[in-house]
């Protein structure tokens, strides 16, 4: 009975470990999806590889079907710049 549970416990913990790893797939597949979308540059995770307006720094963030990076803050004038030239295809990436 010991030795079931134990094989029980571990076929559970192999089938948890493989069922996260399938949604983290993906999620992965579907930011990269997204951002293919747009014609942005994505790395391993699928995320938009974009520069960023407002911080002047590379950032590596998920983008929605409307092209709207996650990092996206309404009302601010460099994310809005940032948002339009994501539309536009003239955004800065790396």
């Amino acid at each position: 009975m010991d030795e079931d549970g134990r094989l029980e416990r571990f076929l559970r913990a192999k089938l948890r470990s493989a069922g996260e790893q399938v949604g983290q797939a993906q999620d992965a597949y579907r930011r990269a999806k997204h951002a293919a979308a747009v014609d942005l540059p994505v790395d391993d995770e699928g995320n938009a590889r974009l520069v960023c307006r407002r911080y002047a720094e590379r950032r590596a963030v998920p983008v929605d079907g409307d092209g709207k990076p996650s990092c996206f803050e309404g009302g601010h004038p460099d994310c809005e710049g940032c948002l339009e030239d994501i539309r536009d295809g003239r955004i800065e990436t790396w």
